[in-house]
């Protein structure tokens, strides 16, 4: 067999794992942002404290992932189509503010902070989830180029 035909399953099993854990990651997001918008009132108690700690490590995680796995994959030269490039590329600006508004989110409630507070956590959750719920449009439209 040629070098090309053992190099694509490999390719292609390598991009249908980072789409499997960019979407196991993103679940786990999804189910901690919903718990603690349970929470709701917010107050200074250990119980938020400690789910919205948990919260932004998997946030980072899986945001990171997408932002350095999935791009950073595709856009090194391990991807030859350039209709697969064309729209990442295109894509980049939004996909890049989301991944900014998740950090800025992090920092403002990083728990190395020595006092938490929760002033302003309702409406930074919900535009959170707004700029998650963009990412995941983009994300989405990702994963079904990198899988054809």
């Amino acid at each position: 067999m040629s070098a090309v035909m053992h190099e694509t399953p490999d390719r292609r099993q390598h991009n249908h794992h980072l789409v499997s854990e960019l979407q196991q990651g993103r679940s786990q997001v999804w189910s901690l942002y919903c718990e603690i918008a349970d929470l709701k009132p917010f107050s200074a108690s250990s119980e938020i404290h400690a789910t919205l700690t948990q919260f932004s490590q998997l946030l980072v995680d899986y945001v990171s992932l997408g932002h350095f796995g999935i791009y950073e994959y595709l856009l090194s030269g391990n991807e030859r189509r350039e209709k697969v490039l064309t729209a990442a590329k295109s894509i980049y600006p939004e996909f890049s503010r989301t991944t900014e508004a998740v950090i800025a989110f992090n920092d403002k409630y990083d728990d190395n902070k020595n006092s938490f507070k929760t002033a302003g956590l309702e409406a930074d959750l919900s535009v959170l989830g707004e700029d998650l719920a963009k990412r995941i449009e983009l994300e989405d439209e990702l994963c079904r180029l990198v899988l054809k």
